[in-house]
């Protein structure tokens, strides 16, 4: 009977420790690309060279807006940029309608307290992005980098009437119009090409090695791949 009742006790505690035991171990979460760091003239030399090709091109080949980092505020990407980067932060109202509030359009140095006036520009054109290699993404890749909002350098709010002179030119044929910026501007596309891996042609690396080479040499550049 007392070997039966130890027994029993025995049974009871192994029980008791299961829960203590470790569980399976799980896949461990993946850990975000380190963000590189290096100088511009460094960066510029990391690009890959290609001819590019605009075959096939459509804008409608990249999603966007959608719903944004927070797909539960009503605000899509373009919103949700605009908001980030408000000088002074506007009213929202129903529908996401921004009312009131201040930016500052950097490429041209204007002032801007109309949201209408403004537009949420992709650092490198969406039809850039294609001839330098979305072409061969997946459809949600594309969605990815269309409203990618995971690099501050990536998306910004400008003015349209200089985001439209821009288009979808590289700095071969366009720079910010006010030169205090350029190199800033030189510094955020090659962070973007950089970080999505796309590719550069000729004259554009050609025109990228001016300014790191001149006036730019000491703009260091951040980028963390792109999942």
């Amino acid at each position: 009977m007392v070997i039966k009742t130890l027994a029993r006790g025995l049974s009871a505690l192994s029980l008791a420790l299961v829960p203590l035991l470790p569980s399976p171990a799980t896949p461990a979460a993946q850990a975000a690309p380190a963000a590189e760091v290096t100088t511009l003239a460094d960066a510029v030399g990391l690009l890959k060279v290609t001819e590019e090709n605009r075959a096939g091109y459509t804008s409608s080949a990249f999603r966007h807006w959608n719903a944004g980092e927070d797909t539960t505020d009503g605000c899509d990407t373009s919103a949700e940029v605009l908001l980030t980067e408000a000088v002074v932060a506007p009213t929202v109202e129903p529908g996401c309608e921004l009312t009131g509030g201040r930016w500052t359009s950097y490429y041209d140095g204007q002032e801007v307290t109309d949201a209408g006036s403004l537009d949420v520009a992709h650092t490198v054109a969406l039809g850039e992005a294609w001839d330098s290699g979305a072409s061969a993404w997946t459809a949600e890749r594309r969605e990815a980098y269309a409203n990618d909002q995971g690099a501050d350098v990536s998306l910004v709010a400008v003015t349209s009437r200089t985001n439209r002179r821009k288009a979808d030119k590289d700095p071969a044929d366009w720079m910010p119009p006010s030169p205090e910026v350029q190199c800033r501007y030189a510094g955020e596309w090659v962070a973007t090409k950089l970080r999505w891996q796309l590719t550069a042609d000729d004259r554009e690396l050609e025109a990228l090695k001016v300014y790191a080479e001149g006036p730019c040499e000491d703009v260091i550049v951040r980028y963390a791949p792109a999942a």
